[in-house]
């Protein structure tokens, strides 16, 4: 798989290839990725991926809020916004190596329920 794609390790099965959680086959993903289009499934994860990057934007933030004076931010005005920008650059960054596993969870309830809502011929 690409680098920054969701839930890398796999089990095969006799019909297809089943992604795992938590150790264990996740038969209902690979259920319901068989239902969804690629093209869904790719904007599934982008949107995932993007979540978690604002997940981590926002958990940075307030990580870093309290920090003031030395360092190379120094304490004039435009400290605010250049640490903004900063974190902002780090949580992309991280979400898009791989992030903290929020992307994966967001991506398979994507799936779940777009599969859902797939109407059966």
């Amino acid at each position: 798989m690409q680098t920054g794609m969701i839930n890398t390790a796999h089990v095969v099965n006799s019909a297809f290839a089943v992604q795992s959680r938590n150790g264990r086959p996740d038969f209902e993903l690979a259920a319901a990725l068989q239902k969804v289009s690629p093209q869904q499934q790719a904007k599934a994860q982008k949107t995932a991926t993007d979540f978690e990057g604002m997940f981590l934007n926002a958990m940075f933030s307030q990580m870093t809020s309290g920090l003031k004076g030395e360092g190379p931010f120094g304490n004039t005005t435009g400290t605010g916004v250049w640490r903004s920008m900063l974190t902002e650059q780090y949580s992309k960054n991280f979400a898009n190596a791989g992030g903290v596993g929020v992307a994966s969870e967001v991506y398979r309830t994507l799936i779940l329920q777009q599969a859902k809502t797939v109407r059966t011929a």
